[in-house]
């Protein structure tokens, strides 16, 4: 809705791109204009759990570097483990850990392109410092520090959902919201030397006991909490573009 003059163009229809069947995820790629800046947006990622390769799900990240992107600004719906976070409240990632990663499973696995960047990327400044206290300013204008939060996520393979005895563990590893994407993105994008910021909506609480009242984590609820929270989510982003636009407007001037 906030994107201006738009091009379209269906996944399916870009050659060797991957397709994504997910309820929720349109599946295309949007050129236009956010807030005065050239931007593309892609809603409707490729999760691993549809048998994906990390590399071929984190791939479009690699064309969006191709086609000039600078930054990339990654959201994702995920569960709620730190016991302070609600239902429908935001997180700010502060840093994740890749706990496939602890496996081998890397979307970098095999040979190096130098092209995009290093064999050994560093990820101690994986989430961009500079991009989160502009968010923590955005946050404080728009008044909704409340609902608005700063952690550390982490991504699983999916599809299901984890257990109870899986829950506790992330917990005590210091994990705050957990889902099933975005990390494997954000290493492909650190690697082409792409900033990086991203945010999850809380679409679920998780359960630590197994007698629990929360409901079992559903799709449905994924969805209808997306839906809900997608006129804030989108004001925060378009906030954050505006910043931008604002920081480069300043540079620019400088020059």
């Amino acid at each position: 809705v906030h994107i201006t003059g738009t091009e379209a163009f269906e996944y399916k229809d870009i050659p060797t791109f991957p397709v994504s069947t997910v309820e929720g995820h349109v599946g295309r790629m949007l050129f236009g204009y956010l807030e005065g800046m050239p931007v593309v947006a892609m809603p409707g990622r490729f999760p691993y759990y549809e048998g994906y390769p990390l590399a071929k799900c984190s791939m479009p990240v690699r064309v969006l570097k191709l086609v000039g992107i600078k930054y990339l600004f990654a959201t994702n719906a995920a569960g709620g483990l730190n016991p302070k976070y609600k239902v429908g409240d935001i997180v700010i990632v502060r840093d994740h850990i890749n706990i496939m990663g602890f496996a081998g499973n890397s979307p970098l696995q095999g040979p190096n392109d130098p092209r995009f960047g290093t064999r050994f990327p560093p990820m101690t400044n994986a989430y961009d410092r500079h991009l989160v206290r502009k968010a923590r300013k955005v946050v404080r204008e728009m008044g909704i520090e409340n609902d608005v939060h700063e952690g550390v996520y982490t991504c699983l393979g999916g599809p299901n959902y984890e257990t109870v005895a899986e829950l506790k563990m992330l917990r005590i590893m210091g994990v705050d919201a957990v889902g099933m994407s975005t990390v494997h993105e954000v290493i492909t994008a650190r690697h082409c030397d792409l900033t990086v910021f991203a945010f999850s909506l809380i679409t679920n609480k998780c359960a630590f006991v197994y007698d629990s009242s929360e409901e079992d984590a559903n799709h449905e609820e994924v969805v209808m909490v997306g839906k809900s929270r997608q006129s804030i989510c989108g004001e925060l982003m378009c906030r954050m573009v505006r910043e931008l636009a604002e920081e480069t407007q300043q540079k620019n001037g400088k020059k």
